[in-house]
């Protein structure tokens, strides 16, 4: 006996793409726990959700570009399959109401009125705050050591091991602050750079520990101008 085929879903009628923030202690919780605070907050919600096809239909939500654990974010992307069309910013104020304190929508927007492509598409570099309360006096000098050098190698455990690249590369912007901590827009890549990398990279050029006490927060994600080195908005209008 042939096993039954499942039942084959409707595409979706609409994409809204949200932007949220990580802020506060849900900095430190993991994408995957913040992915499953998402999914009970549009059920919560009562979201009318458009659902994959298969033997195990699931909720047709996409996420791109993920801050990693242990950083804040004010750019956090999601995107919502919908079966039905609504208004996107009831859609953004309904799912904020019913997500954890320092889970938090910024805006939500019709898919179909921005740029052409998808999301991942659409992020590919990060602007971040890094706070150094433990900032070495000569950081200055170590920042402009580390951008003098044209390949910078590091280390970090990933998934398949222990992987060796080059964080210089990804660094499109870094400078100090005011407040004596670094303003850093790196462009994504693969393996990915990520803003503790490059402080890794800098303590390595400059010959000093790596600072103890470090605040990231992402500032902006999205779409890297080569030109000016700035990054655009992704959910902006065609």
């Amino acid at each position: 006996m042939s096993r039954q085929q499942p039942e084959q879903q409707a595409p979706p009628v609409q994409k809204v793409r949200i932007r949220y923030a990580k802020r506060g202690r849900l900095r430190f919780t993991s994408h995957r726990d913040v992915s499953r605070a998402i999914e009970r907050a549009v059920v919560r919600a009562g979201i009318p959700m458009a659902y994959s096809s298969g033997f195990h239909p699931h909720p047709r939500i996409s996420y791109a570009g993920a801050a990693p654990t242990g950083s804040a974010s004010e750019s956090e992307y999601v995107e919502l399959g919908l079966s039905m069309a609504g208004d996107p910013a009831d859609i953004g104020r309904e799912l904020d109401a019913v997500l954890p304190d320092g889970l938090d929508v910024v805006t939500a927007v019709d898919g179909a009125n921005t740029i052409p492509g998808s999301l991942s598409d659409l992020l590919t570099a990060s602007h971040w705050q890094i706070d150094l309360p433990d900032a070495p006096a000569d950081l200055a000098s170590a920042v402009a050591a580390f951008l003098a050098t044209e390949s910078v190698l590091v280390e970090r455990m990933t998934k398949k091991g222990v992987r060796s690249f080059d964080c210089r590369a990804a660094v499109v912007r870094l400078k100090v602050t005011a407040e004596g901590g670094l303003d850093l827009v790196l462009e994504h890549s693969v393996p990915a750079v990520r803003p503790d990398d490059l402080l890794t990279g800098l303590a390595q050029v400059a010959g000093f520990d790596t600072p103890p006490t470090v605040l990231l927060t992402r500032v902006a994600q999205g779409l890297l101008d080569r030109e000016t080195g700035e990054i655009g908005d992704p959910l902006a209008s065609r």
